[in-house]
């Protein structure tokens, strides 16, 4: 990873319609990897468990075969309790690492931004 702040890893996350989303900005690398399975994790530990998880890859910018592996083993991990995981908004370098790979063929790969929830109304 390289020291520049628009390198610097984040992740958020949010709901939707479908299960939670995970936006995650920066490089995805052995330095952040860990960090991402953390957030993953949390998102799976949800009771019950979510149909689908959103994992929106619209800010990433980087990411090496440490990051990959993160996404490969929320997928499993998903598939055990039956969420699926999608993959949203892949920047053209991330595309480009999982078309190389092959884990475009084992994610569903979704070009547009997952939906969001709705404020509550406030009265």
């Amino acid at each position: 990873m390289t020291d520049s702040a628009a390198a610097r890893f984040t992740t958020a996350d949010r709901d939707s319609p479908a299960g939670p989303v995970v936006e995650v900005t920066g490089e995805l690398d052995y330095d952040s990897a860990p960090g991402l399975r953390t957030v993953l994790h949390r998102a799976l530990a949800v009771r019950p468990a979510p149909p689908k998880l959103v994992i929106d890859l619209g800010g990433l910018t980087f990411c090496d075969s440490t990051g990959l592996n993160a996404l490969l083993q929320a997928r499993i991990d998903a598939e055990r309790q039956g969420t699926v995981v999608h993959l949203a908004r892949p920047t053209p370098a991330v595309a480009r690492v999982l078309e190389i790979t092959g884990a475009d063929q084992v994610f569903p790969v979704d070009p547009g931004p997952p939906a969001v929830v709705p404020d509550s109304p406030t009265t």
